[in-house]
């Protein structure tokens, strides 16, 4: 069930929304956090995105692509939804079907909705997008690293299903395409980007309000760009994604003004993780340490831009904290749908403080597992660490004491404040007792739970 949303903002119509959503792009990979020009790869349009908007230096999502998607669709952190990491294909995996993501709230609410990407959330019937709120999808089930497969040594299609990508429409079978091989992967994100377009013309003269996601692949291994973009920087493959990614930024940007709709449509860029971990394809966290799969700053920080014309104030920078998982409720509120109300959602209305009615975060902190065990905590200006790992598969060593972090004073999370700060232990550990109370009162879902499991 779902309770009726508080007034939104006063408007003729609710507003259009734009989703796009970049894979593995570390805080410092763009111009406007730092990166740019110093990464070998300008990034104009999405610099530009920024000064029309609102810049987040504190924006923090989970710990890598399955985890995120799940919080960023649901609501609710994914130690709830049991969808938890990246599984293979043919085994269960992504959200239950009990769980209800924000394509269906909109699209109760009137929206029509279409998500062109990777989804990563469930690759079976039942599970795809376009049985999870969206009236078309086009896009692959799974992660980018499958178009690698076919020309790895000794691939065996007798045992491993050829990877493709994959289209449905709301209430018909998905149906697959073409093999997701090494050129697809260098092709697809031109592809999703002029459907998102071919879908915003689409909807400019239909009346309705509408939802478009786009969760782009760039700049996931192997980071490897669309031939029209292979050397244009002289700088490399990664730097050449980079423009790319940009360049498919501004085609959805120039297709919404071409179609009048700017001032009607909150844009959003993001990222679903920390960076590319895996080399030669490795990112940059700026000027954060780590990478995604771990529980230091550069996993949980990424870029965040929210433009909203006369609504959310240009050129605002802010480093309150926001999560991922506020998104739901704040884009539910603006929309004019309902939020569940069955449910524990770990998200908080964020839009007055993004309409700058308000100076602070609607949050103090959050919690933060890898898989289902605890590994951080953030509050205000401080970090503990539970478990400590600075790099995926260096070995977590469980903290007899954890360590304390004032993240603004030391950004690399190289001095434990425990003696010199140790008051701020109290005010974290009282909010992570009480979301792991929660946990009890609601048992989260299994992972790999069957379509009939009922929470509860």
């Amino acid at each position: 069930m779902t309770q009726p949303a508080p007034p939104a903002p006063s408007s003729a119509k609710p507003p259009h929304i734009v989703l796009v959503l970049a894979d593995n792009l570390g805080w410092g990979e763009l111009g406007c956090y730092g990166g740019g020009e110093l990464r070998g790869a300008p990034t104009p349009r999405i610099d530009a995105l920024a000064a029309q908007g609102m810049r987040f230096l504190n924006f923090n999502v989970e710990s890598d692509c399955v985890p995120t998607r799940s919080a960023l669709m649901t609501g609710r952190h994914p130690i709830r939804t049991g969808a938890l990491q990246s599984v293979p294909a043919g085994l269960p995996q992504g959200i239950h079907p009990w769980e209800i993501t924000i394509a269906q709230l909109l699209s109760q609410a009137g929206y029509a909705t279409a998500m062109y990407g990777k989804w990563h959330l469930g690759d079976q019937e039942g599970r795809y997008p376009k049985d999870r709120g969206f009236d078309h999808w086009y896009g692959i089930p799974r992660t980018t690293n499958e178009s690698m497969f076919t020309e790895q040594v000794g691939f065996d299609p007798e045992v491993v299903d050829i990877p493709h990508v994959m289209e449905g429409w709301a209430g018909q079978p998905a149906q697959k395409r073409e093999p997701y091989d090494l050129e697809m992967r260098r092709r697809i994100d031109a592809e999703l980007t002029d459907r998102g377009c071919a879908f915003i013309r689409e909807q400019a003269t239909s009346g309705k309000p509408f939802f478009l996601y786009v969760p782009l692949t760039q700049l996931h291994y192997p980071t490897i760009p669309h031939r029209d973009f292979e050397g244009q920087t002289k700088k490399g493959d990664f730097a050449d994604s980079l423009v790319e990614m940009d360049a498919r930024v501004g085609q959805l940007l120039d297709t919404v003004e071409a179609c009048g709709l700017t001032d009607d449509t909150i844009f959003i860029f993001a990222s679903d993780n920390g960076p590319e971990y895996r080399r030669p394809w490795r990112g940059s966290a700026g000027m954060w340490t780590g990478t995604y799969h771990t529980s230091m700053e550069g996993a949980l920080r990424v870029p965040l831009i929210v433009r909203w014309p006369g609504q959310v104030p240009a050129q605002r920078v802010t480093n309150e904290i926001v999560h991922v998982v506020d998104m739901l409720p704040t884009l539910a509120r603006a929309a004019g749908a309902g939020v569940p109300q069955d449910r524990v959602i770990d998200g908080v209305d964020q839009l007055d403080f993004w309409r700058g009615l308000q100076d602070k975060s609607s949050r103090e902190g959050f919690v933060y597992y890898i898989k289902s065990e605890l590994r951080a905590a953030k509050w205000r200006d401080w970090k503990m660490h539970f478990v400590w790992e600075v790099e995926p598969n260096a070995g977590a060593n469980h903290l007899e004491t954890p360590y304390l972090f004032n993240l603004v004073q030391d950004p690399k999370e190289e001095t434990d404040v425990n003696a010199a700060q140790g008051w701020a232990r109290g005010p974290i550990r009282k909010m992570v007792h009480a979301f792991q109370t929660s946990l009890k009162t609601h048992p989260p879902i299994p992972p790999g739970a069957p379509d009939d499991y009922r929470p509860g």
